[in-house]
């Protein structure tokens, strides 16, 4: 299994910890997993310049630095979004991630390998802020297709992983165990759910006479317009 991991932030605190012990005992000996840290790997704010939207996204200033790690998304059998709680929400770093990938979201032109991958969002907070940072990430998720998505959220009453009680740690392995072993059973089966096959639905009859010219061709090229479905 092939897995990549995106870390919020640049340090290896209980948020990493979790997120790594997922993509172990997702994947097994055999996997290869991928790791990048944010800001380090990758720390630009989106411009809003509209290149992606409008014309292509080879166009944004920052397609290459950030290709190393979108063909590692696109290659990805399993995406592992991981960050601490900051201020109730993901980090910065995560956002501007994010932001850069407004193109790929199935209103505009989505990438039809998503449609078949599982995803982790994993969040921890030494008290609370959990489900709306797990949510900012899941919703980008979401919107890029992706088949099946897991939720890891915990209030970890520490400031580091060393600080974790080990009662703590043991609820937190085994959670992990359990959405690792429900990754196992669908990989390589998993298929969208009905939320995200209804709003493609609703997109495909948008995109058919839409607005944004590139996004129109795009779905008209990939023969979405149609009968056509990209987890098919």
């Amino acid at each position: 299994m092939k897995i990549v991991l995106i870390n919020g932030v640049n340090h290896k605190g209980s948020t990493y910890h979790i997120a790594r012990a997922v993509a172990e005992k997702a994947g097994g000996e055999n996997s290869e997993i991928k790791e990048y840290f944010l800001p380090r790997d990758f720390g630009s704010f989106c411009l809003g310049c509209n290149q992606c939207f409008s014309v292509d996204k080879a166009k944004c200033p920052h397609y290459a630095a950030l290709t190393p790690i979108t063909n590692s998304l696109l290659d990805a059998d399993l995406i592992i979004l991981a960050s601490p709680v900051y201020v109730y929400h993901a980090t910065g770093a995560m956002k501007a991630f994010l932001d850069h990938y407004g193109y790929m979201w199935m209103a505009h032109r989505p990438e039809a390998v998503m449609f078949k991958k599982q995803a982790v969002c994993v969040s921890t907070a030494a008290g609370a802020g959990m489900k709306s940072t797990i949510k900012d990430m899941e919703d980008s998720l979401f919107f890029w297709g992706v088949a099946k998505t897991y939720k890891i959220g915990f209030a970890v009453k520490a400031v580091n992983w060393a600080g974790v009680t080990e009662k703590n740690k043991l609820k937190i392995e085994r959670k992990v165990n359990a959405v690792a072993k429900s990754i196992r059973r669908n990989d390589g089966k998993i298929k969208p759910g009905f939320k995200t096959k209804a709003f493609f639905f609703l997109m495909h009859l948008l995109e058919r006479n839409g607005w944004n010219k590139a996004d129109v061709d795009y779905w008209h090229e990939k023969g979405w317009c149609g009968n056509k479905r990209p987890w098919k």
